[in-house]
């Protein structure tokens, strides 16, 4: 992983600031965006790295993630490992929820992850040479999530997508993981509303952004398709394959549910 650039989205916090902490404390060249950017500025600066750049951009703006390549296309950079980390959450039964919230998390979740992994994997398939990471989620492997609907969707298309696309290249240099952490400490409970004040909090043992980082790493570097950090998570997804949906959605449902 020495021959260009690992280009990480949602850098600024949870398991994409992690990793680019990770990198960086490897000394590997990076590229950092979000749209936070002071977090990136804080890293590059710690670090002392004259081979770590950032780019501010919101990838829920779909213009953004063109930017981005046509930023890095600029300066040169090849990108060999692309990190599509950057993604939202939102709670709530679908007819209660914002619909403006509802297309950012398509936008960023989906679209953004599609039109980075197309431009970058032309010039990987050039030199015959490259890792794709994409970070879904075990809600992906679910057959629907109650409450959290379009978030559910959104991850069950990246994970169907990553699988798709890992056969397609199956032949090739290039490499295509699947991330799918479960409950984790991330900003990604701030954003996604009230998630703080539900019974899921109570019912599973989260796992923080450094662990499920260092996890990723270890089983993205043995070239592992599906990467699942954690026990209960690797029980709660193989049961899904198994168990009847209802069940699996009458369980997700009581999960997410808000207290009373």
């Amino acid at each position: 992983m020495d021959k260009g650039y690992i280009l990480i989205t949602g850098a600024s916090s949870g398991i994409g600031y992690e990793l680019a902490k990770l990198y960086a404390h490897k000394g590997l060249k990076l590229v950092l965006v979000a749209r936070t950017l002071s977090p990136l500025l804080a890293l590059k600066e710690q670090y002392r790295e004259e081979n770590i750049e950032v780019i501010q951009a919101d990838l829920s703006c779909l213009d953004s993630a063109k930017k981005v390549y046509s930023l890095t296309q600029e300066k040169g950079l090849f990108i060999h490992m692309l990190i599509n980390n950057a993604g939202i959450g939102l709670l709530g039964d679908f007819l209660s929820t914002e619909l403006e919230t509802e297309i950012e998390m398509v936008n960023l979740n989906i679209q953004s992850l599609m039109i980075l992994t197309k431009l970058y994997l032309q010039h990987m398939l050039e030199v015959n040479h490259g890792y794709i990471l994409n970070v879904s989620s075990v809600a992906g492997e679910m057959p629907g999530g109650p409450q959290m609907s379009v978030y559910y969707a959104t991850k069950a298309f990246v994970t169907s997508f990553s699988q798709g696309l890992s056969y397609e290249l199956r032949n090739s240099g290039v490499h295509v993981s699947i991330l799918a952490p479960g409950p984790t400490l991330t900003n990604f409970v701030k954003t996604a509303t009230q998630q703080e004040d539900t019974t899921l909090f109570d019912t599973l043992k989260f796992q923080t952004a450094e662990e499920v980082a260092k996890y990723a790493d270890k089983y993205l570097k043995k070239k592992k398709r599906l990467i699942i950090p954690g026990v209960l998570n690797k029980i709660m997804v193989y049961s899904s394959y198994i168990a009847p949906k209802s069940w699996v959605l009458f369980l997700v449902n009581r999960i997410q549910s808000l207290k009373k």
